[in-house]
């Protein structure tokens, strides 16, 4: 599943960066999606190897930092990436006179720094939490409880709560509209057919990838600071484990969100998957061309050195030579 995630993002980035001519709001907003999504995946190996290893961290103390910070910046601000693309569609469904000249790139650009700003600002306490040595073991993600579990209501509230509801409103609305033009013409029920896939796949990442691991999250920091029931804290923790590979399903979900989103990335993804496709194929053809040059040159001179008698005489000459002597 991380590779998966890792090499579709970067897919992703390629043709956002490379292949895209015309860039609009909603490029803008997926290509920092990417970018978040490919940070995101990153962590995780290091992160689950931990978990998997019993809590115990085999790595250096700046790493383990730069794992936890960079793990909840990627998260939150893939969240807002999401809710930020859905306010987009509404705009351009719902509002698509003042979408034209509300949506700029500019605006898009100016949106998007502000969230790795704000995410990136709010995370910063996690990176004072480092690697400890307990029972024989070293431990990464073990801090100051009480203090991360406000974070957590605070990233639960601002990074799921909100969002979400941004986005349910956001698509309720669509979901009006869509239905209200549906007898139109055909190309905009192609058109509304893909905004639904769109609305499909968001609403699918947030339930299917974001609410367990919030839930689950904030159902173990509560027993952690309590420290009631150490067996149910170690059951929820299994549960975490679960969850978060669930959340890293996000990075796999989000490629479909980019195809869905209209067919100018299904277009410039073919194009770009030809192109390499046609200069591997140049390549190819050229070193078999090469390939054979050099077989013909090479019997060439052979075909010369038996046919030329000038110079099958000079080697019978050196023969002789050297037998006399």
């Amino acid at each position: 599943m991380i590779p998966f995630g890792l090499i579709s993002n970067l897919a992703a980035l390629f043709v956002f960066l490379r292949e895209t001519s015309k860039k609009t709001a909603n490029t803008v907003f997926m290509t920092n999606l990417a970018i978040s999504d490919v940070g995101f995946t990153l962590t995780l190996p290091f992160r689950l190897i931990y978990y998997f290893r019993n809590c115990h961290w085999d790595f250096w103390d700046w790493l383990c930092r730069w794992c936890i910070y960079s793990f909840y910046v990627n998260l939150y601000t893939s969240v807002l990436f999401l809710t930020g693309l859905s306010v987009l569609r509404y705009f351009a469904i719902v509002h698509p006179i003042q979408n034209r000249r509300l949506v700029t790139m500019r605006r898009a650009s100016l949106a998007c720094f502000c969230i790795w700003m704000f995410v990136a600002i709010m995370s910063t306490p996690f990176l004072l939490s480092g690697t400890k040595e307990n029972n024989n073991k070293t431990s990464c993600f073990d801090a100051d409880w009480k203090r991360v579990e406000q974070l957590n209501y605070l990233g639960l509230v601002f990074g799921f709560l909100i969002p979400f509801i941004i986005i349910l409103g956001c698509y309720g609305c669509i979901m009006q509209r869509l239905f209200s033009i549906r007898r139109l013409q055909n190309r905009r029920r192609t058109s509304s057919r893909r905004a639904v896939h769109l609305i499909f796949v968001i609403l699918s990442t947030f339930l299917l990838c974001f609410a367990p691991y919030h839930i689950v999250r904030t159902l173990h920091l509560r027993a952690v600071v309590t420290q009631r029931n150490t067996e149910q804290e170690i059951k929820l923790l299994k549960i975490l484990v679960i969850t978060l590979c669930m959340a890293a399903a996000n990075s796999c979900l989000n490629p479909l969100l980019y195809y869905f989103a209209g067919e100018s990335f299904r277009s410039l993804l073919s194009r770009a998957s030809q192109r390499l496709t046609i200069s591997s194929m140049d390549s190819i053809r050229l070193s078999r061309y090469s390939l054979g040059q050099r077989k013909q040159s090479g019997s060439q001179r052979v075909a010369v050195s038996r046919s030329c008698p000038e110079t099958k005489g000079k080697a019978d000459l050196k023969q002789s030579t050297k037998n006399i002597n």
